[in-house]
């Protein structure tokens, strides 16, 4: 199974040259919704397809960076349990902050592949090469993305645009081929 008929062929064009991968976190990577226990701390719930699929894009080389504008335990220990170490947490003004991990990378814009779903999210997806959202996402980010996913936020959004760029740059096979798909 290649993957790559799911996804229309001008799309994954667009998409062969990724090697970043710029995420924000409430409403991607978990629901938006936030849960405070009785102690007053900030629970979160995260997909684990989004995980696994965030696990298999770093192993074909991609680099995943996330940019949120809230900070937090959960948070913090999720992406550690993922790999990731490009992180950035409490963030108001993401765009310094995405441009300050691509220079760290030495990536520029014309390799990223950023998904968000609220205003604070645009300025680190508009220069991108491919701008991405959830289904649930706000209206004016829906209507400026390139790949909208099937899937909301924390439902397994992240997965579909990892399926995409591991079909666009021919790691989707090699990848299912270990799962004897």
């Amino acid at each position: 199974m290649s993957g790559n008929s799911r996804f229309p062929a001008a799309l994954l064009a667009r998409c062969r040259d990724i090697k970043v991968l710029l995420l924000d976190a409430d409403g991607v990577l978990t629901d938006g919704g936030l849960l405070y226990s009785a102690q007053g701390e900030t629970l979160k719930r995260f997909n684990t397809l989004d995980g696994h699929g965030l696990k298999m894009l770093q192993s074909a080389g991609i680099t995943v960076a996330v940019i949120t504008g809230r900070d937090s335990e959960p948070l913090r220990a999720r992406l550690a349990a993922l790999g990731i170490s490009h992180a950035r947490y409490g963030i108001d003004d993401k765009l310094p902050a995405a441009q300050g991990i691509l220079v760290d990378l030495k990536i520029d814009w014309s390799q990223v592949a950023s998904m968000g779903d609220d205003w604070p999210d645009w300025p680190m997806m508009k220069d991108a090469a491919l701008r991405c959202a959830p289904s649930n996402a706000h209206h004016e980010i829906l209507a400026r993305a390139d790949f909208v996913s099937q899937s909301q936020g924390g439902q397994g959004a992240v997965r579909e645009v990892c399926d995409l760029l591991l079909s666009a740059t021919g790691h989707y096979p090699a990848i299912a081929a270990k799962y004897a798909l």
